[in-house]
């Protein structure tokens, strides 16, 4: 194999391969990226044998064509490093050879035939929508999802597809979040009947990809894999098993406490009274009344914090705590200008209401 890599559209595609490869693995090929070089393009490959990734880089000049496997993370940082606009990839006997102007490194590589399969996108999508919109509802429900879990379905995003929307739902047992987002067209009834949980490291991915916002991600569904195809990204992922929590049971339908808040003055009355709090203290305190909120936090050894806000409230005054943290999380992922927070009584779970489409439920905590 011999290529000419724009050096800069090589490093972007190690960025998003590099964030598949697993860092520890009983399998060392796994650490690799497979290169492929054909007539007029050159395919890229990464998998830690759950998810996936095939990225093609067109607009190099192929000498010869041929298959390495060479270790992903020497690969990503002699291309970030490297100074030249191009590079010389050249392969033989397992080992790579990277040429430019005034630099020369020899990476040693494995087998390329061990390299396990990668999918690909064949055939028609079962739905499509555009990046700009799935990158929105990843965005506005991933830091929802449980990190670590016993409950596997929790570590993943929750996908209804209904008509030409699509339900993204994420839940760490704290807390919930739900964004709708409008698809492209109706998707098809086989994949709008299935149940789909996807990992959140899938959903990150996703959102990480750089193409135009207006690009179309096709989405098919083959066995347990969801295959996800945009612009010259494709990515598979394993679906997680088992099934999620009936959520729509723990949204609160009956609170008698309403009020509108600015979402940026919110934000930051919510950060100045965590200044104070510490992890024995986690919480923060809302006192709501008639014409002001008051969001206080406390610790006995560093101090305590108040910010006012005035309001207009008409409901009966509460007083309500909750994780700083939970909050602060959410409001930076509201849209609009100002949002609706809704409550019942001081031990019942707040929800937080932004336009049709988003909601965020968020258990309280007990202050003592």
């Amino acid at each position: 194999m011999k290529v000419n890599f724009n050096r800069a559209s090589l490093a972007e595609a190690m960025g998003l391969l590099t964030s598949v490869v697993p860092s520890r693995t009983p399998k060392p090929i796994l650490r690799c990226v497979k290169i492929s070089a054909g007539q007029d393009n050159v395919r890229l490959c990464a998998t830690d044998l759950e998810v996936g990734i095939n990225y093609t880089i067109s607009g190099v000049q192929v000498e010869e064509l041929g298959d390495v496997v060479v270790p992903a993370d020497r690969l990503a940082a002699v291309a970030r490093e490297s100074t030249d606009d191009v590079l010389l990839l050249q392969a033989a006997e397992g080992a790579c050879e990277i040429r430019g102007a005034d630099s020369h490194f020899t990476i040693y590589g494995q087998e390329a035939d061990q390299y396990p399969g990668v999918p690909d996108f064949e055939g028609d999508a079962d739905m499509q929508i555009t990046l700009g919109n799935l990158q929105a509802g990843i965005e506005q429900c991933l830091f929802a999802a449980a990190k670590e879990s016993t409950r596997y379905a929790l570590n993943g995003i929750l996908w209804e597809i209904k008509g030409k929307k699509l339900t993204l739902v994420a839940s760490d047992g704290r807390r919930l979040a739900r964004a709708r987002v409008n698809l492209s067209s109706a998707a098809k009834e086989t994949i709008a009947a299935a149940k789909i949980i996807v990992p959140g490291k899938t959903m990150a991915l996703v959102d990480r990809i750089g193409s135009d916002e207006s690009d179309m991600v096709a989405v098919k569904l083959v066995d347990n894999q969801l295959l996800m195809s945009c612009a010259n990204v494709v990515i598979s992922s394993n679906l997680v098993e088992g099934s999620f929590p009936k959520y729509e049971d723990i949204i609160p339908t009956d609170h008698d406490k309403k009020l509108k808040l600015s979402t940026e003055a919110t934000l930051s009355a919510v950060r100045r009274a965590a200044l104070l709090t510490t992890e024995e203290s986690r919480g923060i305190k809302l006192s709501i009344s008639s014409d002001t909120i008051v969001f206080s936090g406390r610790a006995p050894e560093t101090g305590d914090a108040e910010v006012k806000m005035p309001i207009d409230y008409k409901g009966e005054p509460i007083d309500i705590g909750f994780s700083p943290q939970f909050l602060i999380d959410v409001l930076r992922v509201v849209k609009t200008p100002e949002f609706e927070l809704e409550l019942g009584q001081p031990d019942r779970p707040g929800l937080i209401k932004s336009g049709t489409n988003f909601l965020y439920v968020v258990m309280p905590i007990n202050l003592g």
